[in-house]
């Protein structure tokens, strides 16, 4: 059986303004614990996430974007090594803009449900990293 990690933020910013802080390596790079250089909301692009030495976890995580509707879905493969050995899960971003505030559903699908220290680490890292979008990005 499998886990997912499930998060819902509301930012006071407009869908494209989020949207473009998912998908560009840049922007990425200043509210993730990771940088990449090549990202690509293309479907097929595979890419790499590496850790900064700054957080102290400098693993790399291997992904391919597997949909991209913009501005409303975005979704890849997250590959990498965990105390259960490899594993492979799917985050998917959905964005819904409404009265100026844009809903974001995080969801990382695919967890082994006997991983809690994945999982435990993905939802507060996510957690931290999305706290950081919203500052990022809120107008």
């Amino acid at each position: 059986m499998s886990e997912t990690v499930l998060l819902e933020y509301e930012i006071a910013s407009s869908i494209e303004r989020v949207w473009h802080a998912l998908t560009d390596p840049a922007t990425l790079s200043q509210w993730m614990f990771f940088e990449t250089d090549d990202f690509q909301p293309v479907v097929g692009h595979h890419f790499r996430f590496r850790g900064k030495a700054s957080t102290g976890w400098t693993a790399a995580i291997d992904c391919e974007v597997l949909e991209v509707d913009e501005p409303h879905r975005l979704s890849y493969s997250w590959a990498t090594e965990g105390l259960m050995g490899h594993h492979r899960t799917t985050v998917t971003w959905t964005l819904v803009e409404a009265d100026g505030v844009t809903r974001l559903h995080l969801e990382q699908s695919g967890f082994d449900s006997q991983a809690t220290q994945e999982i435990g680490g993905a939802k507060y890292g996510w957690t931290h990293q999305l706290n950081q979008l919203k500052t990022l990005v809120a107008s």
